[in-house]
């Protein structure tokens, strides 16, 4: 007679999330000890988990926290979009996103190491829910910003849910105006974030290296044209001027108008409120942006496992 009950198996399962033959195994290794039976499940997951982190993960979800003059975002990484509709899933990124806004840090280990409300560690977390989800999850980055006087505003673009989607979007106003003036100038500005997409708060905060690409692609368009040389010097010097303004977010066109600078669109907004406003930092986390998806043939990788 089987030392555990199918009462005993669903237990299990809803505290792992093991699959049903799983569940009975490890019943079957514990003698019934369901608390046996979790740490095996456990440690089978561990190494689940590991086996799967050669995956590329870039899926998931961006979630954006706020408390006051402080914010910060984080994107939590899946394999696929599917998880990210996964209930488990949000709760862990919108739980992680709290704990990386008690943070003073924008470090991933720093996280992985912070306690987690439920138990244990965030890290820890992390790694249980890829031994019951079945997927590999990465925290992959974080980023706050502060003001010491002012709002920091939030905004999610098409969110998936409360504070969590796929474009997240920080603003930091640095002001002694009230809220009901800088929340709406800050939403206004993380929608126009969203859809620009600046690269940089101002020019002298633009990568060396982007601009230093734009300048040879410049330079091999002015050699082409034929021109005389110091034309040719012009003519690249205007083309990184441009690409400056046209991706430094101060210098950009506000969507709204597409005629305005960001940075007057902000002084305006001071002006009106009879107090200055600094649009002191900003934040645009894009889901899985800079990460090379892995594609593959289903059909070759069918007749692989029929074949194996």
């Amino acid at each position: 007679m089987a030392a555990y009950t199918i009462a005993d198996v669903k237990k299990l399962r809803e505290k792992t999330g093991a699959g049903m033959m799983d569940a009975k195994k490890a019943l079957e290794e514990s003698n019934g000890d369901i608390e046996a039976a979790v740490d095996a499940l456990r440690a089978k997951g561990l190494a689940t988990a590991q086996k799967k982190s050669s995956r590329t993960a870039a899926e998931g979800l961006v979630g954006v926290a706020v408390e006051g003059t402080k914010g910060v975002a984080l994107e939590v990484n899946s394999e696929t979009d599917f998880v990210a509709k996964n209930e488990q899933f949000q709760n862990f990124v919108r739980t992680a996103t709290a704990a990386a806004l008690a943070l003073d840090s924008d470090d991933v280990e720093a996280l992985k190491a912070a306690a987690y409300p439920a138990g244990g560690t965030v890290g820890e977390a992390l790694t249980n829910n890829i031994a019951t989800i079945g997927e590999n999850q990465q925290l992959r980055r974080i980023k706050s910003v502060e003001v010491t006087q002012g709002l920091v505003v939030p905004y999610m673009h098409n969110a998936q849910a409360p504070n969590l989607g796929k474009i997240g979007v920080l603003v930091a106003l640095e002001s002694d105006a009230g809220a009901e003036v800088l929340e709406p100038l800050g939403k206004q500005l993380a929608m126009h974030i969203a859809a620009a997409f600046p690269q940089a708060l101002d020019a002298d905060s633009l990568d060396p290296e982007v601009l230093e690409r734009e300048r040879k692609i410049a330079a091999e368009k002015a050699a082409e044209s034929g021109k005389p040389e110091n034309v040719q010097e012009k003519m690249v010097e205007g083309a990184v001027k441009k690409f400056a303004k046209e991706n430094a977010l101060l210098s950009q066109l506000f969507v709204m108008d597409n005629k305005t600078a960001i940075s007057d669109v902000v002084a305006q907004a001071g002006k009106d409120a009879g107090t200055a406003i600094v649009l002191k930092d900003y934040v645009r986390f894009q889901l899985g942006e800079g990460i090379e998806k892995e594609t593959s043939d289903f059909a070759a990788e069918v007749a692989a496992a029929v074949a194996g």
